[in-house]
């Protein structure tokens, strides 16, 4: 299955608010999958924030090449929130 980012937000420390295109939605620590020499500049906060959803695979990236696979970051949303309707930002 194919899942589409379509929205993102940096919330605090190492979380992410990431919303999917099939309405799913929730909060990731990714702090836990920041390991290995492509993901080790974004355990400095400054950096980690910086991210964008790349227009093409439409996934979390960042300007040092590191990516995450939308799979894995829909699972997660699923995992630990699945859908909230009202989330506000």
């Amino acid at each position: 299955m194919n899942y589409e980012l379509v929205d993102a937000k940096y919330v605090k420390d190492f979380v992410v608010w990431v919303q999917f295109d099939d309405g799913v939605q929730g909060e990731i620590d990714l702090k836990p999958e920041l390991y290995g020499p492509v993901f080790e500049p974004l355990l400095d906060p400054s950096q980690f924030r910086k991210f964008s959803i790349h227009p093409e695979f439409h996934t979390l990236v960042w300007e040092s090449g590191a990516d995450i696979a939308p799979e894995f970051l829909h699972e997660k949303a699923q995992s630990c929130g699945g859908i909230e309707e009202n989330r506000r930002f």
